[in-house]
């Protein structure tokens, strides 16, 4: 079997990969995640998943490489991880009673033939209408700084939602595995 490299430090990404049951190793991109002034989010969240891949793919050039990166969006806004409590109580004050889309682009980059896959799994999220006591105890007990839109919908930051839309529900966690069980099948690299 060919090595499988995760293109990713997150360990939510680590732990759904572990799901597939594979044998992987993780390595740390290096990548600036800055928007290019402009950049609309779809082409944002491939361009990243495809640097954070070829960025791993130099130092693995036998290897299979995933890279993967997802963008909130509000109101045609991008929604950036808060990084601390403050910033996290106002994106949520923000997302209350609001539709928000997380578009999570994949790539799988063989290095050894330089094939490239790529796809954008979105979901739709609909939060419930929050007020700040629930925030601030959401946040108390669950403090997703380092989330998009300041929560995690894998954890207790379920109970904020109303409702998830998508064809892949890992997506909203950051990778797709529905999409990346295909593209491996595609390299050979057989799931079940």
């Amino acid at each position: 079997m060919r090595t499988v490299i995760l293109a990713s430090t997150s360990p939510y990404r680590r732990q759904l990969l572990e799901r597939l049951g594979l044998r992987f190793q993780t390595a740390d991109p290096a990548v600036d995640e800055t928007p290019i002034p402009g950049e609309l989010p779809e082409a944002l969240a491939r361009r990243l998943a495809h640097a954070k891949a070829a960025a791993v793919a130099r130092a693995y050039p036998q290897a299979l490489i995933i890279g993967s990166d997802q963008v909130a969006v509000v109101a045609g806004e991008i929604l950036g991880k808060p990084g601390g409590h403050e910033q996290a109580v106002r994106q949520l004050q923000r997302l209350s009673g609001r539709s928000v889309d997380f578009l999570t682009a994949l790539c799988l980059l063989n290095s050894a033939t330089r094939r490239v896959q790529h796809a954008l799994v979105p979901a739709t999220v609909v939060f419930r209408h929050l007020n700040d006591a629930q925030i601030d105890h959401y946040l108390s007990r669950e403090p997703a700084y380092n989330c998009a839109g300041g929560f995690k919908s894998e954890g207790l930051g379920i109970g904020l939602l109303e409702k998830i839309s998508s064809d892949d529900p890992t997506a909203l966690i950051g990778l797709p595995l529905i999409s990346l069980t295909s593209m491996l099948a595609q390299e050979g690299v057989q799931i079940i």
